[in-house]
């Protein structure tokens, strides 16, 4: 169970006075006896109370709250999930007195109701400051999950996170933050959000992401999800969309010829928009276009020429060399990189 320690919720130990105190000795036997009563008078059953932990042994601990006994709690209100004890001798905790007085003349005390008590002053603040709270996850119930809070919560299946989570049981036994969504103390009920909580961590990595980004410019990111017309890139909280016809140079029948889920890709940012968060991205653009390699190195000008007639008669492409509509080199390139094959 999380830990609730807040001095502020609870009562000091009352400390009796110094008995070194000089003014002891000048003390009667009535004024000693009423200031002891006093003192005890201070003591009742249902207050949360700081004490120092004695002794602890398998079935139980001894604790110190200044009264003229001392206490006994169960050791397992003082133990952890995985069986480890969280306290040693002289740690000082919060406790609850249930009983001033046992058969045996003990202070019957207890950890986990002073845990519940005060819970519920950090959920009601949680919940009025939109702080989060830490709990850790205890169970798969009907609908979501059960959430340990100091008091048992539930975390519904749609506020989990802001993608399906295909597997609940993997998140047992793990400590999240959590938005309080609504509670009623009457009716030991409280609902969390883990959802909002990702939500937010995800604005911050998005505002992150698009301060570094660069048009022009490499960076890395992880494939999340391939499509029949592109591959989605997760930069950071941002996801780019690099397409089917940025992916290679050549030929691309479908995108996981190139890509599998997982990898870690260096791609180029050919463009982005903060307000509609979109990022397109290129892949081929890492490299130079290498049809301009094959126009410069082929094909000397004579054959260049050649060919761009030999289009012309075909009435295939509108070419004037010393016109406004010549092609680029690249384009020329594959072109003629055709015609060639063709004529093989």
């Amino acid at each position: 169970m999380p830990s609730t320690d807040d001095p502020k919720n609870s009562k000091p130990p009352v400390n009796s006075r110094d008995r070194n105190d000089p003014s002891f000795e000048s003390m009667g036997m009535d004024e000693l006896l009423q200031m002891y009563d006093e003192k005890m008078s201070k003591f009742k059953e249902g207050d949360i109370i700081r004490g120092r932990i004695l002794k602890i042994t398998a079935t139980e601990a001894l604790g110190d709250i200044g009264y003229k006994s001392e206490g006994l709690l169960p050791s397992a209100e003082i133990t952890g999930y995985n069986g480890e004890i969280k306290g040693k001798p002289g740690d000082e905790i919060e406790i609850y007195i249930d009983r001033l007085e046992d058969p045996s003349g003990h202070v019957i005390l207890s950890r986990e109701k002073a845990e519940r008590m005060l819970v519920w002053d950090r959920i009601e603040a949680a919940y009025r400051d939109n702080e989060p709270v830490t709990g850790r996850v205890i169970d798969r119930v009907k609908g979501g999950l059960a959430v340990d809070v100091g008091v048992k919560a539930f975390l519904p299946g749609s506020l989990i996170d802001i993608k399906p989570v295909k597997n609940l049981d993997a998140m047992k036994g793990k400590e999240y933050a959590f938005k309080v969504v609504s509670f009623d103390k009457k009716r030991n009920n409280v609902v969390l959000s883990r959802r909002a909580i990702v939500e937010v961590e995800q604005q911050g990595r998005k505002k992150d992401t698009f301060e570094r980004l660069e048009e022009g410019k490499l960076t890395h990111g992880v494939v999340k999800n391939i499509t029949d017309y592109g591959v989605f890139v997760d930069l950071g909280g941002v996801d780019g969309l690099l397409h089917i016809t940025d992916i290679s140079w050549g030929r691309v029948n479908h995108p996981s010829e190139f890509f599998n889920i997982g990898d870690e890709i260096e791609v180029m940012v050919l463009k982005f928009d903060p307000a509609a968060e979109r990022v397109s991205l290129g892949y081929k653009q890492r490299t130079p276009d290498p049809w301009l390699d094959v126009v410069i190195n082929e094909f000397d000008t004579r054959t260049f020429e050649q060919h761009l007639d030999h289009r012309r008669a075909a009435s295939t492409a509108s070419i004037e060399l010393d016109g406004a509509h010549a092609p680029s080199a690249a384009t020329a390139g594959r072109s003629i990189m055709a015609t060639k094959r063709s004529n093989r």
